[in-house]
């Protein structure tokens, strides 16, 4: 089939004409590539935020730590500075330390006199750079601000003051580069991934369209529908089924004509059977009938002595005449509707008819093992047990020449308990000639039994006598909760005649 030029994502099914149309969420309603990019982008949301929040607790702990570490650097930095001075002066250890505190990071420290003031320019004098971080970062990332007043002594005696201030903005400020660089970069990154998924879905999701373009082609009984095999070895699957279902659906269109074809076959033939028989059989009769009515007239109207011998024999001629057309007229009805079925028991049924086989074909013996039956398995199930031995013991002598016929139907329970008809005809003909075609009466035995979920077969078998020959075998389960063959009550049932 050719592929659909739309777009290639799986199209929402509708509901068949009539059906109640349930409500659909907003989220049902979106197409499938656009649900899984919004699942993906939901995911990267919520990676993101972790990832901040990460990102924040990892920062406060290293600003934390710089800090800390600043802090400790400041008392062994005024040390060294007094121990490397000759001759150090109040004047020249308080300028000193001020000017190697100028190139300390992360603490800010004031040089303060003995009498309090300020020496020197401290960090806050100086022209202090502009800063990229946004204030909401830093109060998420600056941890509380510590001051500490460090003492600075020469010889015992107390000259001046270091008073030390955490700065952590110079902390941050790496931190917020480093964390715009990540996130520029995870941007990118996510956009690049993000064109390549719906690419992906793109061509992954395409087969599902054809899918679904195939399924719209069969609901319009279309069933040359066909799926090439995808590159995804699911969707492989998925395809070959679908072209496996197409084709049985093709086949089965195909018999449901062959069997319209033959049941209008078979709907003429037995027309023309009725027709031929009605004239052969009927015509003479009732051409009988009117010779001797004739004849009664005749023999009535003469001027003399009625004939009484005569007018006894053209009775008796019109009587003989009567059973016959009567005899015709019943086998004909049996032909078209067994009028005994539902009436009396299945068993006397199959009985009557192969009894009735057996009178119009005396060269040939049938035997029926019936025992076991119930009194009826519903309209249905009984007409087709008949039909299939009626068919089956026909074909016996018209095709198969056989002289021997035997019928049997057993009700069995399996392991499982559930009821089955088992039913056979086996007979000694001349059995199934290689490359045999099945006729209208076979196949309508399989569609009968099929029809009622059972199981039909043909093939050949061989007698007590040792002659191949040709045997039916049909199995119709029994619904055990059946009503309709349930036996009447005993004061209505008619006895058979």
């Amino acid at each position: 089939m050719t592929r659909p030029a739309a777009d290639p994502t799986l199209r929402e099914a509708l509901p068949p004409a009539g059906a109640e149309r349930q409500p659909v969420s907003f989220w049902a309603g979106l197409p499938t590539r656009t649900r899984l990019i919004l699942t993906v982008l939901a995911i990267d949301c919520v990676a993101a935020f972790v990832s901040c929040g990460l990102i924040v607790l990892i920062a406060r702990n290293a600003v934390q730590v710089e800090m800390a570490a600043s802090l400790a650097t400041v008392e062994p930095l005024v040390a060294d500075t007094i121990r490397s001075l000759r001759s150090p002066s109040p004047e020249s250890v308080l300028h000193s330390l001020d000017l190697r505190f100028q190139s300390l990071r992360h603490v800010r420290v004031t040089i303060l006199d003995a009498e309090g003031q300020r020496v020197g320019f401290g960090p806050s004098d100086r022209g202090r750079q502009d800063r990229d971080a946004p204030g909401w970062f830093v109060s998420l990332i600056a941890p509380e601000p510590h001051q500490h007043d460090l003492p600075i002594a020469v010889r015992g005696e107390r000259i001046g003051t270091a008073a030390i201030t955490t700065e952590p903005l110079d902390e941050i400020e790496e931190v917020w580069d480093y964390a715009r660089t990540l996130a520029l970069a995870s941007l990118i990154l996510n956009l690049a991934v993000l064109a390549a998924l719906i690419l992906a879905l793109g061509r992954i999701l395409r087969p599902l369209g054809r899918l679904a373009e195939g399924l719209t082609r069969l609901e319009r009984h279309d069933y040359t529908a066909h799926l090439d095999p995808p590159a995804s070895r699911e969707l492989a699957v998925i395809a070959a089924r679908f072209n496996r279902v197409a084709g049985a659906l093709a086949e089965a269109r195909a018999a449901n004509g062959r069997l319209n074809r033959q049941l209008l076959t078979a709907q003429d033939d037995e027309r023309a059977r009725i027709a031929l028989e009605l004239h052969d059989e009927f015509g003479p009769c009732l051409f009988a009938l009117e010779a001797n009515a004739a004849s009664v007239t005749r023999l009535a109207a003469g001027a003399g002595e009625i004939d009484r011998v005569r007018l006894a024999t053209r009775a008796g001629d019109i009587g003989s005449i009567v059973a016959q057309v009567q005899s015709l007229n019943r086998d004909l009805l049996n032909r078209l509707r067994p009028h005994a079925l539902g009436e009396v028991p299945l068993t006397d049924c199959l009985n009557l008819l192969l009894r009735d086989f057996g009178r119009r074909h005396p060269d040939t013996t049938f035997e029926g093992d019936f025992e076991g039956l119930a009194r009826g398995y519903g309209d249905i199930v009984d007409l087709t047990v008949f039909r299939c031995i009626q068919e089956s013991s026909t074909n016996a002598v018209r095709h198969g020449g056989a002289s021997h016929v035997r019928a049997r139907a057993t009700e069995e329970t399996d392991a499982a308990g559930m009821i089955a008809l088992q039913v056979s005809v086996e007979d000694d003909g001349s059995g199934i000639a290689p490359g045999h075609r099945v006729g209208l009466g076979l196949s309508g035995m399989r569609e009968r039994v099929e029809a009622l979920g059972g199981q039909f077969s043909l093939g050949r078998a061989s007698l007590d006598n040792g002659s191949d020959g040709t045997v039916v075998r049909i199995t119709i389960p029994i619904d055990p909760e059946r009503g309709e063959g349930e036996d009447p009550p005993a004061s209505a049932a008619p006895q058979p005649k």
